[in-house]
């Protein structure tokens, strides 16, 4: 069986001296109710005929509503999530605010499990920017080494 494989993006901003991350919160009633270590970058799977890049700038006008096109995109190389799905990312700087629109992604799913009805619901509920500090305990561990990537790129800068 072939590996999931998703690209996203790491939106980051300098305000105030100080670097900021946008993570995104996965909606519906599994994650409801969960908040540290649940957070991450805007993501999806690629579909058959697009590369890496093309599906996370894709994923992030979907689930957020933020088209990123044409915008210069640093490499993050791809990290191996809890689960086994292998991440691409990039980092984009972006320093105005994001006005967070969910509408374009929805996920449709029997809840609960087995005997439930057919829900649907948005795919992202939330996204903001974060602080380092607060980034990391927010994101899925794995995740957190692109802030490191980046840190480090922008460091030797």
């Amino acid at each position: 069986m072939a590996r999931k494989t998703s690209s996203g993006i790491l939106i980051y901003r300098n305000k105030n001296s100080q670097l900021e991350f946008y993570l995104v919160h996965p909606g519906g009633p599994i994650f409801k109710n969960k908040d540290n270590g649940h957070w991450g970058i805007p993501k999806g799977e690629m579909h058959n005929d697009e590369d890496e890049l093309a599906c996370a700038i894709r994923e992030v006008k979907e689930e957020i509503g933020l088209d990123l096109s044409g915008r210069n995109f640093k490499p993050l190389g791809s990290i191996i999530q809890k689960g086994g799905k292998l991440v691409y990312a990039w980092a984009c700087e972006f320093n105005d605010d994001i006005a967070f629109d969910n509408s374009n992604s929805l996920v449709e799913m029997q809840w609960p499990p087995i005997w439930g009805k057919k829900i649907v619901f948005p795919e992202i509920d939330k996204g903001e920017f974060f602080p380092g500090d607060d980034a990391r305990i927010k994101m899925k561990p794995a995740q957190f080494e692109f802030i490191e990537r980046l840190k480090k790129e922008l460091d030797a800068s």
